[in-house]
């Protein structure tokens, strides 16, 4: 068979699902650097169908370089695709039409966190029975090609633990609140009259956006099955100025974290607010970026910095993984790099570890009458429990006042030891109010 004869270097079609901000840019950088992507795949990569409920927009943006249909089934039916790329957002047409592409034999891309998070292991069966691929490097940080590292790059590692800033509009709201000094709300409004955060923010400022990305990395990092509702998820919506500020100056930044780590006992799974040492990389990422760590027992510590969202950053990785996917396509199915990095027969049965019995540090911020004797009953229930102080602020009363706020910081312990220990000390008659428990890592 002469070169030009050989499957593999004939047009691969490309069907769009959903031609949006993240499809527009899609299309867009697809059209723009269509020489230098057929130089990297081995083949010309072409859309030749987009679905959209918007016809006029969507033939507007495509401008008769491609057949527009309002009806998605119609795209993935069609026996002239090869991939179908799905942006539509959202878990259950979605998924429907994802499987039923599936069905029909075609590959699939995507940048659906979500709809990975709850149903990646139904998805990813349905394509191994049918030989397709599921490529999904625009779920997870933008642009950043964290799957593909955890994939491939860092294949000959055992991953020990992955810590990541993974949802922009939640930390530009932290770094508003720390660098000018504006509430939480305030730093929302900010982020909404932007662009960064939605009319409806609860996604992003509640973790569940993040807690969905953590999923995806923990199964790919770990070798597990995607187990979204079992992963642990706060938000910042009840971040104060003042804590802001002592963490600062006790040397420290709050950042929402998604965190997974390999014990011994399980897999930790949790995403919150979390007190970061200034001088560590993560906390310095700023704004809407995004910033991963990665530790493996043979390279030590990698980080991936870079744009989390937008149009062109998220079609960067799109388009990746359609040249992923037509560089592979005449390849063995059994040789291909399988959905989760671990061969499907090889996924491990370990538990996630439920959240009292993870190990980590502790800020805690609470409000006591100032006399004699009040920290010490504070101590002394914080001994019996085995939680030992690490460090320890009490600020000034105001002029006038008799309250004053006491900031401890405490060495590695057990959650529920923390859970036990706020719940005896908020019951002391010195203590006012609810005390503030914010998760300490050190990241070293």
């Amino acid at each position: 068979m002469s070169k030009k004869e050989q499957p593999g270097l004939r047009p691969i079609n490309v069907g769009l699902l959903g031609i949006g901000i993240v499809g527009g840019g899609t299309f867009a950088v697809l059209s723009r650097n269509q020489e230098e992507i057929e130089r990297r795949a081995g083949c010309a990569i072409m859309m030749r169908m987009v679905a959209d409920k918007e016809l006029e927009k969507a033939r507007r943006i495509v401008g008769g370089r491609a057949s527009v249909t309002g009806d998605a089934n119609e795209l993935v039916n069609s026996p002239d695709i090869d991939i179908v790329v799905e942006l539509i957002g959202g878990t259950a047409t979605a998924k429907d039409l994802i499987l039923k592409a599936i069905a029909n034999g075609k590959h699939i891309v995507t940048a659906n966190k979500a709809l990975l998070a709850q149903h990646g292991n139904e998805i990813f069966a349905a394509a191994q029975k049918k030989d397709v691929m599921v490529a999904f490097e625009a779920a997870v940080g933008g642009g950043i090609p964290i799957i593909k590292s955890l994939r491939e790059g860092l294949s000959a590692n055992r991953i020990e633990w992955i810590a990541g800033i993974i949802n922009g509009t939640s930390n530009y709201v932290l770094s508003e609140m720390r660098d000018k000094g504006a509430s939480f709300a305030e730093a929302l409004q900010r982020a909404q009259r932007l662009g960064y955060a939605e009319a409806d923010p609860t996604f992003d400022i509640e973790g569940i956006d993040a807690a969905h990305k953590l999923t995806i990395m923990a199964a790919i990092g770990f070798g597990i099955p995607m187990q979204f509702k079992s992963c642990y998820t706060e938000g910042i919506s009840r971040l104060t100025q003042e804590d802001i500020r002592y963490a600062e100056e006790m040397g420290y930044r709050i950042k929402l974290l998604g965190i997974t780590k390999r014990k011994a006992q399980g897999i930790e799974l949790r995403v919150h607010p979390t007190l970061v040492p200034a001088r560590r990389l993560l906390a310095n990422v700023e704004g809407v970026m995004n910033g991963i760590l990665v530790k493996g027992d043979a390279v030590g510590q990698t980080m991936y910095y870079g744009a989390g969202a937008g149009a062109e950053p998220t079609a960067s990785a799109v388009v990746a993984d359609l040249v992923d996917v037509a560089r592979t396509l005449t390849a063995d199915p059994e040789h291909r790099v399988p959905h989760l990095a671990f061969q499907p027969d090889r996924l491990s049965s370990i538990p996630i570890l439920p959240m009292g019995e993870v190990e980590t540090a502790y800020y805690l911020r609470m409000r006591v009458l100032d006399k004699p004797g009040v920290l010490a009953d504070i101590t002394r229930i914080l001994a019996e429990l085995r939680i030992s102080i690490d460090a320890m602020m009490q600020k000034e009363p105001q002029e006038g006042e008799d309250q004053v706020d006491i900031i401890m910081l405490t060495h590695l312990t057990r959650e529920k030891n923390v859970d036990a220990a706020i719940t005896r000390i908020e019951g002391l008659p010195v203590v006012i109010g609810k005390i503030t428990r914010i998760r300490l890592e050190q990241l070293s």
